[in-house]
C-alpha cells in the first residue's frame, strides 16, 4: 500500500509517531546551576582573599565593621550577577533554545534552582551546626530561668538526693533565723532582706509588709531609728527603680534598633535576589537564538 506524501505534512503512518518538542531542558538547567554554583564559590573565595589581605593589625590601617560590611554586600551582589549571569547563559546556550520567552523561563529557573539548593545547604549543613549551638544555649538558659524551686527537684534526682530531705534541710536552716532582726546575725539579715525583695518588687499589700519588715532589719542591724532606717530604704528603692527603668529604655532601644537593622538587611536581600533573577535571565535571553 503506497503512502500519500502532502508538502509539509507527515507521512500518514508517521504521525503518530511525531513528538512535540520539550522547551524546558533539565539537562541544561542543571548544568547552569553547577556553572553558577561553582563561579560563585570560586568568587568567593577570591573575596575573602581580597578582605583578609586588607587587615593589618600591626599598621593599624585595617578598615572598621562598617566599611566591610559594605564592602562584602557589594561584592556578594556583582558575583551573584556574574555567577547567575553565566549560569542562565549557559542553561540556555545548551539547551539549544530559539525563543527568548524560552531563554527567559530557562534562566528564572536556574536562578530558583540555584537559590533553593544554597538555602538548603545553608540549612542543613551549617545551619544545623549553628542551629544546634544555639538550642544548647537556650536549654541552659531555660533551665537557670526556671527558678530555683523548679530546679530543685531535677538537681535532687541526678545528685540521687530525696525531693522531701532536701526541703526539710532547707526548712531547718530557715527554722534558725530569729524572727527579731536585733537577734540576726549579719548573714541571716541579708538573707532575709534577700527574700522580701521579690515581694518589695511586686508592690501592693505584698510590698508594703516586706518594706516594712527590710526597713526593721536595717534599723536593727545599723542601730538607727527606724525613721532613719526608712530614709536608706527608701533612697535604695527609688534607685533600684530608676536603674529598672534605665535598663528597660535602654533594651527597648537595642530592640528597635535590631529591629530595623534587620527590616534593612532584608529589604536589601530580596533586592540582591531581583538583581540575581534580572542577571539570570539577561544572560539566558542572550543567548537565545531567534527563529529564522
Amino acid at each position: 500500500m503506497a503512502t500519500h506524501l502532502t508538502p509539509g505534512v507527515l507521512p500518514v503512518d508517521d504521525v503518530r509517531y511525531a513528538k512535540t518538542p520539550t522547551r524546558v531542558s533539565w539537562g541544561a538547567i542543571f548544568a547552569g546551576v553547577v556553572l553558577a554554583i561553582a563561579v560563585q564559590l570560586v568568587l568567593g573565595i577570591l573575596g575573602t582573599g581580597i578582605g583578609l589581605s586588607l587587615v593589618d593589625p600591626v599598621e593599624g590601617t585595617t578598615p572598621g565593621a562598617a566599611g566591610f560590611g559594605i564592602g562584602a554586600g557589594i561584592y556578594w551582589i556583582i558575583t551573584t550577577v556574574i555567577a547567575l549571569g553565566a549560569g542562565g547563559y549557559a542553561a540556555a546556550r545548551v539547551a539549544g533554545v530559539q525563543d527568548r520567552f524560552d531563554g527567559l523561563v530557562h534562566g528564572l529557573v536556574v536562578w530558583g534552582v540555584t537559590l533553593i539548593l544554597t538555602l538548603y545547604l545553608l540549612t542543613s549543613a551549617v545551619g544545623g551546626i549553628i542551629g544546634g549551638a544555639f538550642r544548647t544555649v537556650g536549654s541552659v538558659a531555660t533551665a537557670a530561668g526556671s527558678g530555683i524551686g523548679a530546679a530543685a527537684p531535677k538537681v535532687a534526682d541526678v545528685a540521687n538526693v530525696d525531693v522531701t530531705d532536701v526541703r526539710d534541710e532547707a526548712s531547718a536552716y530557715l527554722s534558725t533565723a530569729p524572727s527579731d532582726p536585733a537577734q540576726m546575725t549579719p548573714e541571716q539579715a541579708q538573707k532575709e532582706i534577700a527574700q522580701e525583695l521579690p515581694a518589695l518588687a511586686r508592690g501592693g499589700q505584698d510590698g508594703v509588709r516586706a518594706e516594712s519588715r527590710i526597713v526593721d532589719i536595717v534599723a536593727a542591724q545599723r542601730k538607727i531609728s527606724r525613721p532613719e532606717a526608712q530614709a536608706q530604704v527608701t533612697r535604695a528603692k527609688a534607685q533600684f527603680v530608676k536603674t529598672k527603668n534605665e535598663t528597660i529604655a535602654t533594651a527597648k532601644s537595642a530592640t528597635d534598633t535590631a529591629a530595623g537593622a534587620a527590616a534593612g538587611t532584608s529589604f536589601m536581600v530580596v533586592i540582591a535576589l531581583l538583581i540575581g533573577a534580572a542577571a539570570a535571565g539577561f544572560g539566558a535571553t542572550a543567548a537565545a537564538r531567534r527563529r529564522v
